[in-house]
């Protein structure tokens, strides 16, 4: 698991396949009664996007540290896993990471409670509309998922959060 874990969090390869594989099965149980065909080119399509996304965002967060992908998933893994490096070189990249990582959060974190809020009226709006229409066991899944979604995001948010300010801390001159 820590090898499979290692390498979706290094190779963009690995990661599109399991987004089109995702893609595909969510694909597959939405639109049972289109051609597999389809389902294909939808997963195809959302793997493309996906994977663009992640390009750039990558790509962008290499050239505010200056080094590479390769580079940028190491420092990364060092975080998560509170490695204080002892190069000055490599220290200096991973100051400059936690910088720019914990600027995007907190320019995201405005827009949080927006987006929760959306997600619960989401939530309540099929769960009204099951009630509605007599039917309660989607709406409710739904529901109950949208929320496990929305508390799961915030519990990632504060990790991420937690680990970015302890390396931040622990970066700091004595």
């Amino acid at each position: 698991m820590l090898s499979l874990k290692r390498l979706l969090d290094r190779s963009v390869t690995a990661q599109a396949i399991l987004v089109f594989l995702l893609g595909l099965g969510i694909a597959a149980l939405i639109r049972r009664d289109e051609h597999p065909a389809v389902w294909v080119l939808h997963s195809a399509l959302y793997t493309g996007i996906a994977v663009a996304f992640l390009a750039v965002q990558r790509h962008r967060a290499a050239r505010a540290v200056g080094t590479d992908a390769g580079g940028l998933a190491e420092l990364n893994r060092k975080i998560r896993h509170h490695e204080v490096p002892q190069d000055p070189d490599e220290q200096a990249a991973v100051r400059r990471l936690v910088a720019e990582q914990l600027g995007q959060m907190e320019r995201a974190g405005k827009w949080l409670p927006y987006w929760l809020g959306t997600m619960g009226l989401i939530a309540v709006g099929m769960f009204v509309l099951g009630a509605v229409s007599g039917s309660l066991v989607f709406p409710l899944l739904f529901a109950l998922g949208m929320v496990a979604l929305c508390f799961w995001v915030v519990w990632m948010r504060r990790r991420s959060l937690d680990r970015l300010r302890w390396m931040r801390q622990a970066l700091r001159p004595q």
